[in-house]
């Protein structure tokens, strides 16, 4: 994967940096074609904190839109390359049978509850920790789950941006 310095990221042309981070938002490229008319950005962190406030500003339809763009956790569907190298990355590409029985129910449960897929970044978890977040958030109401998905989708993004720059 190619990373791009600071310098690169405020030079780069339009159609350049939405092509280069349009997918740190699970492949949702309005995240940064909003963003790009901030440049130039004096820090990496300030471009994480950018493409955040466009997500915050948006309307609802549109944070919605992007929450449910998200696949299920330990899902067989097809799902944009970073999300298959992060849930690979604590082994839901491996679950076993039941492991897989117990998750789709999960998945199920909670997007006939609050209408969008649950959302985490697994990253900092395990397959355990992920259950158990699962379960408590199955408890919340529909806007605090709409919160924690965003929130959720903020750390994604970070860990996202942090493979695609050097600070």
């Amino acid at each position: 994967m190619q990373t791009y310095s600071l310098s690169q990221v405020n030079q780069m042309t339009r159609k350049e940096f939405i092509a280069a981070l349009g997918g740190i938002f699970e492949d949702y490229p309005w995240v940064a074609e909003e963003a790009e008319l901030k440049r130039p950005f004096e820090t990496i962190e300030i471009l994480y904190q950018t493409m955040v406030a466009v997500v915050k500003n948006s309307n609802s339809q549109k944070q919605l839109a992007l929450i449910c763009a998200h696949p299920d956790l330990g899902s067989k569907a097809k799902m944009a390359e970073s999300s298959v190298k992060e849930q690979a990355g604590v082994g839901l590409d491996r679950l076993t049978s039941a492991e897989y029985q117990y998750f789709h129910q999960l998945n199920q449960t909670y997007k006939n509850k609050f209408g969008f897929p649950f959302i985490i970044a697994v990253k900092n978890h395990t397959k355990t920790s992920i259950l158990a977040a699962f379960e408590q958030r199955l408890n919340h109401s529909i806007e605090q789950e709409k919160i924690a998905a965003l929130e959720e989708i903020y750390k994604i993004a970070q860990f996202r941006l942090d493979e695609k720059t050097v600070r």
